[in-house]
Parts: structure tokens; C-alpha cells; sequence
């Protein structure tokens, strides 16, 4: 009997790493049935036996506490980053509402600077979302990284609300991208460490709806700022309305702090056998564990890794044309102002289209979980917001426009919180290489965000060709030939040693 660690698959083979934590048993798989390289032909693969605490629990007994263990971490983790990312959706979008109420004439911006203002926030967070995944990854603290970076931000969005010139409403802008970027990639990657495959989906959606409920909910709370603040201590609406949010960001990111749990390994307010069983039903997913420690997790290698698969690459135009549509959604307030409607009945106007894509992207999520399926649950939706931007273009009138308002929300986020989950489904392991991939995708999809701050065409979504490689990819899988990042039957854990991973359609 001998130990392992961890069970590493890359672009260039499998290596193995021995230790105590896991009994595993010898098992010849020879480098012709597998495919891999020349290089690794005399490795022998090892399946994994499960941790102690896991093994002893009888078959029905781990369902009940696998299921209790999923509800405790539910609890535990996803009200908060719900939470967390209304903030930082309400802190980057807040100058859509900010705009009417008068912070355009109060610094006295004219032609495309306004527009400025909003895309130059992307150019930073462009720049931070690759860098801050990896660290994340490195640094194992996600409870401590991700509520310090949610400080700063808020900081920085308060700050926002004392600007008197173009330069300074720029240098804001910019810098809140620059810290926003942790956030999102960096929960992304948080919940797949949680999560395996067919709960992600749903998850991902969970999470998402952060960002709906604020597009939902910010509109009420700038009508409302702006009904009753303006001019409250001689400062005009739109600068309670950075001041108090950026406030309130601050006061949640310390509570943050105590409440987020860090990976499965490592959270202290889980038992030894919630976090043997956290830990080892990630590997029945996949096949392999999920956990590198310190000395394994190399930067500038997950990248290479994740640079190198075309499945990257496919992912990322694919949510290049997402967001590219979604960007309509900046200057959401403004859209629905073309309506004729006063100020505060248009601020009351942009709720319920993202009250709709709330429902609408948790259906969908859950059906996607169930079924196992993607590639339709993504490009399905995308077909009612290319006929609500048809829609909204070709008509005048109040009504059909409105009505166009109320589907290119859901239309277009429905399929994207799939897209989103789509990412850890494809590109799962190793840990340093989905952080990179996870971060690499979100960041350069934004940079769509950039120019449609100034225009932004309807979308004709994502392509067919993904689903296409990943059908190869399974057919190469079902031969017994080798696949970087995918573990062959006869490999790994129990249940993926007999299966075999397989990719998601």
C-alpha cells in the first residue's frame, strides 16, 4: 500500500506526489492505453482510495451527511457573496444613476466623456483580474483576501463623491475596476473549490443574481436618494449616493471577514469528517484533487497551462459577445429614460427587468444542474435578447419598447450565469490553471465593455464550435486516450476510476 497527495495532470503528462493523506493502490495502466507522452510511459496510475473518516460511512448515511454538509456551506457562504457582489455591482454602476441626478452638470462633462468615465473602469479591471486569481490561488485565504480588497473598493466609491473635475471622476473610476477586479473571477473560483460540477451551475446563478438584484434594486435606492437627499448639508444627490454606498461596502467587508469559510481543507468551523468529505467528493467529480499546496502552485504555470487549451480561448469570445450585449445595461437608467418618463419614474422603471432575470436565470441554472446539460441552456436565452434589441430598435412606441426593456435582461443573463459555471465544468483542473482561466476569460470578455460603453450592438451569441471540441474530446476519452486536464477510466478516485471524467455538453 502506498500514499498520495495529489494526482497532477497537465499539458505534459501526470506526475504523483506521496504522502499520508490518502491511501492508494497500485494499478499498471500502461502509456499506450491512456496515450500519454513518450515521457511518462513507465508511469503507473494509482487509484485513490477515500480518506478514513469517509471510507468507515455507510452508502446512505454519507448521502444524508453530504447533503447536510452541502446545506451547511450553502448557508454558510452564499448569502454573503450574494451580498458582496450587489455591493460591487452598485458600486461600479451607481454612476448610471448618478448621471441623472446631475453629475454631468456639476463637473460639467461634455461629448464622450461621460462614457469615459464608465469604460475606463473595465480598462482596470482588465488589468487586475489575472494577477488577483493566481494570487488567490497561491495564498489559500479567500475569507481574508477577497472582504480586504471589498474595503478598498468601498473606500475608494465613498471617495467618489468628492470629485470636482473630469480628471479626478476618471482617476476614481479607474482605480475601482482595478480592486473590483478580485471580486468576481476570484468568487468564481471560490465556488468551484466548493462545489462540484452539477451543483455549480445553480450556484453560479445564486450568485449572479448579486448583480440583478442590485440593477434591480439600485434604481429604488438612487429614486430615492434623489427624492430625498438632494441638497441635504449642501451636497447634491448624486454624491450621497457614492458616500453612502461606498459606507456601506466598508461596514459589510468586515463582517465579511468572519463569516466567509477559506477551501474545504482548511475552514476551521467544519469537523474533521465534513472536511474529509468537502474535500473528497470534489475528487469523485473530477478524479483528482483539487488542493495544491503552497509549493505546487505555481503562478506563471497555471497561466501557461490555461493559455495553451483552446478551450480558453473558445470561452472567452464566447463571453466577449456576452458581455458586449449586456453592456446595455450601464446605461440601463438611461435606456429606459428615452421613455419620457420624469427622472424618478425611469429610476422605478429598471427594476423589474432584472426582477424577471433573477427567476429566469435561476430556472434555467436548475434546469442545467438537473440535466447536466450547457451548450443549449447558454445560447438558448441569447435568441429572445437578440429579438428584444430587434425589438427595442425597430418601434417607438412606449409599449413594445418597454417590453423589449423587460426581455434583453433575462435574455441575455440567463445563458450567461450557465456560460460562467461552463468555464469550471471545462477547464476543472489543475487549481492554479482554472484560477487562470477563470480570471483570463472574465478579464479580456470585459474588454467589450470598454467600447460599448460608447455603442453597443445586439449579440448573435456564441458559437457552436465549443461544444463540437468537448464532443471529441469525450469520444477521445470514451477510446482511453489521453486528454490534458481530464482523468482516464481506470485513474483517480472510485466512480471516476470506472467512469471516467467526462466533459459537459
Amino acid at each position: 500500500m502506498a500514499f498520495l497527495s495529489k494526482s497532477k495532470i497537465d499539458g505534459d503528462g501526470t506526475g504523483q506526489y506521496p504522502d499520508e493523506r490518502y491511501p492508494v493502490r497500485d494499478n499498471k495502466y500502461t502509456a499506450e492505453r491512456i496515450g500519454s507522452p513518450a515521457d511518462h510511459a513507465e508511469v503507473s496510475s494509482r487509484i485513490r482510495e477515500a480518506p478514513p473518516l469517509v471510507k468507515e460511512i455507510a452508502p446512505r448515511e454519507r448521502e444524508h451527511l453530504e447533503a447536510a454538509l452541502r446545506r451547511k456551506i450553502d448557508l454558510r457562504l452564499l448569502p454573503m457573496v450574494v451580498i458582496i457582489y450587489i455591493m460591487n455591482y452598485l458600486d461600479r454602476n451607481n454612476i448610471a444613476a448618478a448621471r441623472l441626478a446631475g453629475l454631468e452638470d456639476d463637473l460639467h462633462l461634455t461629448g464622450t466623456q461621460f462614457s469615459t468615465a464608465v469604460s475606463i473602469l473595465f480598462v482596470g479591471y482588465l488589468l487586475m483580474q489575472i494577477p488577483s486569481n493566481l494570487l488567490l490561488n497561491k495564498i489559500g485565504k479567500p475569507a481574508l483576501y477577497l472582504p480586504s480588497c471589498m474595503i478598498v473598493w468601498g473606500i475608494v466609491s465613498g471617495a467618489t463623491g468628492s470629485v470636482h473635475s473630469y480628471g479626478s471622476l476618471i482617476a476614481c473610476r479607474f482605480l475601482l475596476g482595478f480592486i473590483e477586479a478580485a471580486y468576481f473571477p476570484g468568487c468564481l473560483f471560490y465556488l468551484s473549490s466548493w462545489y462540484t460540477r452539477k451543483e455549480l451551475g445553480l450556484r453560479t446563478a445564486i450568485l449572479f443574481s448579486g448583480s440583478l438584484i442590485s440593477g434591480a434594486f439600485s434604481g429604488l435606492i438612487a429614486a430615492g436618494i434623489t427624492g430625498g437627499m438632494d441638497g441635504a448639508r449642501n451636497l447634491r444627490a448624486w454624491r450621497w449616493l457614492f458616500i453612502l454606498e461606498g459606507v456601506v461596502t466598508v461596514i459589510i467587508a468586515f463582517g465579511a471577514c468572519f463569516v466567509l469559510p477559506d477551501f474545504p481543507r482548511t475552514t476551521t468551523w467544519l469537523t474533521e469528517e465534513e472536511r474529509q468529505l468537502a474535500a473528497w467528493r470534489l475528487e469523485e467529480d473530477i478524479g483528482e484533487d483539487d488542493w495544491d499546496d503552497s509549493g505546487e502552485q505555481t503562478l506563471l504555470h497555471g497561466l501557461k497551462l490555461a493559455v495553451m487549451d483552446i478551450k480558453t480561448w473558445i470561452l472567452m469570445v464566447m463571453l466577449f459577445c456576452i458581455i458586449a450585449s449586456a453592456s446595455v445595461t450601464n446605461f440601463f437608467p438611461t435606456v429606459v429614460a428615452t421613455l419620457k418618463y420624469n427622472n424618478i419614474q425611469s429610476l422605478l422603471l429598471t427594476a423589474p427587468p432584472y426582477v424577471l432575470a433573477v427567476i429566469t436565470s435561476f430556472a434555467n441554472a436548475w434546469h442545467a444542474d438537473r440535466t447536466g446539460e450547457r451548450y443549449f441552456h447558454v445560447t438558448l436565452p441569447f435568441w429572445v435578447a437578440v429579438a428584444a434589441f430587434i425589438l427595442a430598435a425597430a418601434t417607438t412606441a412606449t409599449g413594445p419598447r418597454y417590453l423589449a426593456m423587460m426581455l434583453m435582461v433575462p435574455g441575455v443573463y440567463a445563458g450567461y450565469v450557465v456560460g460562467l459555471a461552463w468555464i469550471s465544468n471545462t477547464i476543472p483542473r489543475p487549481p492554479a490553471k482554472r484560477a487562470a482561466a477563470l480570471a483570463a476569460i472574465n478579464a479580456v470578455s470585459n474588454t467589450s465593455s470598454i467600447y460599448a460603453s460608447y455603442m453597443y450592438p445586439p449579440s448573435d451569441g456564441p458559437r457552436y464550435v465549443l461544444r463540437v471540441i468537448l464532443r471529441k474530446l469525450n469520444r477521445r476519452l470514451d477510446a482511453g486516450k489521453y486528454v490534458s486536464g481530464a482523468v482516464v477510466s481506470g485513474e483517480g478516485v472510485p466512480g471516476a476510476a470506472e467512469k471516467g471524467f467526462r466533459f459537459l455538453l
